[in-house]
């Protein structure tokens, strides 16, 4: 044992032996390598989770990989491919040449078709489905609205709603929104007739211009008319720059509403899109006319977008919302100059491309849900390693030794930080390898600051949850319940918030507090700007994006910073004042006790000094009574040479279930002068233990108070920890580190450093019969219970701590080993105060007898 004076350990020092336990954890060296072996080794004490976290992301990253060759696979095949006939056939009945086009093509096949001079397609409004027209419900009691039963055969009439502050006026306007259709018309020039009338489609757009849905495919074109006559039914054959089609024509009556203000309108509209997934009550649109006069035009339109899919919704605003505003553009110059006066608006049209091959990008579009899962997947890693420090004491009995809060949290937090930075990168650089485009494409500089942002506060979520587990079995399980649920649920159910932009913002804001929503918002938004990007040939999510307010990644951003710290923060307040895992807790100000001035080198008398009252005194016997006159005594005039000196200690247990309050120690009184060895004996119940708990700040003394070294337990019993050594009741150790790795890493929070640790940690292996056969060397999950007490009895003399408190240290030894740690207590004793018990009675022999 090492007896020379030194000073408490430094932050660094702490620092530097905690990180090295904790590598420790992570490596091993084999049986072929000596244990002096130099360097990180590649071999894990935790091989089937360090494999399993590493192994994770590979096959989900291998997972779509595969299925996207899967599916390019099927997207090569001729289904997929620009539709091509035979137009010359050879005699001996072989192909001699074959046309390809749009014209032979299907809907699957038109994608990947050159298309070198698009198409010029009428410019048409979306209607509702026959089945969705707006008519009279329970929610919407409008009496202007039609019955329900016209839905039976589909003769309901589809609404547009107005407003405005002058009624008279929006009615005039709007009673020449949709023109009759004349049978005189030109019917073979489909353009010139569809941009005189009103037309439109129940069928959404596609992704591109270049082919409307509602011209193929056996759609139907509806007529939106102030009356339908039977002439408006019936089928027409055309022809698109050389395409042969055939039209099948139907007329839908308009039914124009007036509403009394805005607001109406929009309750209107929000409570018929919202209803059974947003499909029950449709309008085809809504105008306001605000302050519009004959000399000034100033409208708003209201148009449906409530479709799931993103890309349809901003392809119905480019297609369907134009002929909104040129219907009541026109509308309302006709009401102005007269009917011979035309606004027209005769079709859309694209630009040309060139022949493609139609791909779809799996990795993109799932990667929200996927990678939400890898991110995640430390989590119940980490949570499980803070709580199971928490529920075997461990972090209790490192703070015994002298480990300070700051080095701690500090090296805990960087260690789960470099590990996650080891991750991540391996992630994002597998993924980029392999081809997915959510890495290639979007911006690396704004996926590194997504995910340093995320992996720390996932980090600080994983200590905040930490203080409300008190079992480590159960934080695993909680903690995949969360990375798998709130995956599933982002995927389900957040997203579809997300999309919708009728849904508040303020709402998704507010579920975005939850860490799983605002990585998976995230990782969506990420994904979308690559699937968008590699469809259209550009890049992904640059910073510049971050202005647009749609995707919300700037809020991601500040939400994700500002919880972060947050947690954090909460997280070091609840481990201060939580008892789930024992200890001494603080008040719940506590941190307002660095603002009192501490002397934590006084010892002065309580003013509790007086005893309990005469009777009990009476009741004493003649050496307590002594003790406790020393002890005052001791308390007017301290004396240097005292170790240990207890005043009136006293704890009692609050009864449960009706029993009454357990008296556990009864106003002890002790001095105990250095260079001693005061032995406690006692049956099981005798209050040894409380004693030593409340002396090693497991549990704060109902009343009372000792002084170690001069400070109060109750005021100082942090810096108390840096003189003390503890050999717990039951053993407090690592089962994956070696009995060496124990004694070196307590060794250093005592401050033995080089030659002077080693021999240190060479005699306290000696010293307990553990250092012989390379017992020291191996993990003490394979120590019997009697090699881990003696390795425990080692761990509490290690340092020169001037005080000990040993709880049944000789618990489970043999007699020899028994008798072997007494003489090792007996031999230790010269240079400190020690305080052990017992319920065996052979401790007298050696507790006493100096």
């Amino acid at each position: 044992m090492d007896d020379s004076p030194r000073g408490p350990a430094s932050f660094s020092t702490q620092a530097g032996a905690l990180l090295r336990k904790n590598l420790c954890l992570q490596e091993s060296a084999p049986p072929s390598l000596p244990p002096s072996f130099p360097g990180p080794l590649p071999w894990g004490r935790n091989l089937k989770t360090n494999v399993g976290i590493t192994v994770f992301p590979i096959l989900i990253c291998v997972l779509l990989v595969v299925l996207q060759n899967v599916i390019n696979g099927e997207l090569d095949k001729p289904k997929y491919r620009c539709g091509c006939v035979c137009v010359e056939i050879g005699a001996d009945g072989a192909c001699e040449r074959k046309e390809c086009g749009i014209q032979h093509s299907t809907l699957e096949q038109v994608w990947s078709c050159p298309v070198p001079s698009p198409p010029r397609w009428p410019a048409l409004i979306q209607v509702p489905w026959p089945g969705f027209r707006a008519v009279k419900t329970a929610s919407q009691p409008f009496d202007d609205l039609p019955e329900p039963f016209c839905r039976a055969d589909g003769s309901c009439p589809a609404t547009v709603l107005i407003t405005g502050k002058a009624q008279s006026f929006a009615e005039s306007v709007s009673g020449g929104l949709f023109p009759a259709f004349s049978p005189s018309l030109n019917v073979t020039d489909y353009l010139d007739v569809l941009s005189r009338i009103v037309a439109g489609s129940d069928t959404s757009p596609w992704y591109t211009q270049l082919l409307e849905p509602a011209f193929f495919s056996g759609k139907t074109l509806r007529l939106v008319q102030p009356q339908c006559l039977p002439y408006m039914f019936g089928t027409i054959s055309y022809n698109v720059r050389g395409i042969p089609l055939q039209l099948d024509i139907q007329c839908i009556q308009a039914l124009v509403l007036w509403r009394e203000s805005s607001s109406l309108i929009n309750y209107e509209l929000f409570k018929g899109y919202r209803q059974r997934g947003g499909k029950t009550n449709e309008f085809i649109a809504g105008y306001d006319f605000l302050n519009t006069t004959e000399y000034n035009l100033n409208i708003n339109v209201w148009y449906n977008s409530t479709y799931n899919d993103n890309t349809a919704n901003s392809f119905i605003a480019a297609l369907r919302v134009p002929r909104l505003v040129n219907t009541v553009s026109n509308s309302y110059l006709k009401f102005i100059r007269g009917t011979v006066v035309d606004m027209l608006l005769e079709y859309v049209k694209e630009m040309p491309k060139v022949g493609t091959k139609f791909r779809f990008d799996l990795s993109s579009l799932l990667s929200a849900l996927f990678f939400t899962w890898i991110v995640e997947l430390l989590f119940p890693v980490m949570l499980t390693y803070l709580v199971y420090e928490k529920q075997q004491k461990l972090q209790i009995m490192m703070k015994m030794h002298g480990l300070k809060d700051g080095p701690y949290w500090l090296i805990s937090y960087a260690y789960f930080f470099v590990l996650s930075v080891i991750y991540m990168t391996f992630f994002v650089i597998f993924g980029s390898l392999i081809g997915l485009n959510f890495f290639r494409v979007n911006d690396y500089s704004i996926q590194f600051a997504f995910f340093f942002v995320c992996i720390n506060l996932q980090i600080a979520l994983a200590f905040f949850v930490a203080s409300f587990f008190s079992s480590a079995k159960t934080a695993t399980v909680i903690g995949y319940i969360y990375v798998f649920g709130s995956g599933l649920l982002g995927a389900f159910l957040f997203r579809f918030f997300v999309e919708d932009r009728t849904f508040p913002n303020g709402w998704v804001l507010v579920m975005e507090i939850v860490p799983g929503f605002s990585l998976y918002r995230g990782l969506y938004e990420l994904g979308q700007y690559a699937f968008s990007g590699r469809a259209m040939g550009a890049s992904g999510m640059t910073w510049g994006n971050l202005k647009d307010p749609i995707n919300g990644m700037c809020d991601i951003f500040i939400i994700m910073t500002v919880e972060w710290a947050s947690l954090l923060l909460l997280a070091y307040y609840l481990d201060q004042v939580s008892s789930v895992h024992g200890g001494v807790r603080k008040r719940p100000l506590f941190f307002f006790m660095c603002l009192q001035k501490k002397h934590a080198s006084s010892l002065q008398k309580p003013s509790f000094v007086q005893r309990d009252s005469k009777v009990i005194v009476d009741m004493e016997k003649p050496d307590v009574t002594r003790e406790r006159e020393v002890v005052e005594q001791l308390l007017l005039n301290p004396n240097a040479n005292q170790a240990i000196i207890c005043h009136n200690l006293k704890k009692i247990y609050p009864g449960r279930d009706g029993n009454p309050d357990k008296l556990a120690v009864r106003g002890l009184s002790l001095a105990l002068p250095k260079g001693q060895c005061f032995g406690m004996l006692g049956p099981n119940g005798a209050g040894k233990t409380s004693f030593i708990s409340m002396m090693i700040g497991l549990v704060k003394p109902t009343s009372g108070t000792s002084y170690v070294d001069g400070m109060d337990i109750n005021i100082y019993m942090d810096h108390i920890y840096t003189y003390m050594g503890v050999c717990p009741q039951h053993d407090l150790l690592w089962e994956t580190l070696t009995g060496k790795e124990h004694l070196f890493f307590y060794g250093r929070l005592k401050n033995l450093k080089g030659t002077e640790l080693l021999k240190a940690v060479d005699d306290s292996l000696k010293s307990v019969n553990l250092f012989h056969g390379g017992v020291g060397d191996k993990q003490v999950g394979k120590y019997s219970g009697g090699m881990k007490r003696r390795l425990s009895v080692a761990i509490s003399l290690i340092g020169d701590p001037k005080v000990v408190f040993m709880d049944e240290p000789s618990t489970g030894l043999d007699p020899a080993s028994r008798n072997n740690l007494w003489n090792v207590v007996k031999e230790a004793k010269r240079n400190r105060a020690i305080v052990l018990t017992s319920t065996n009675f052979s401790l007298s022999t050696y507790a006493f007898d100096s």
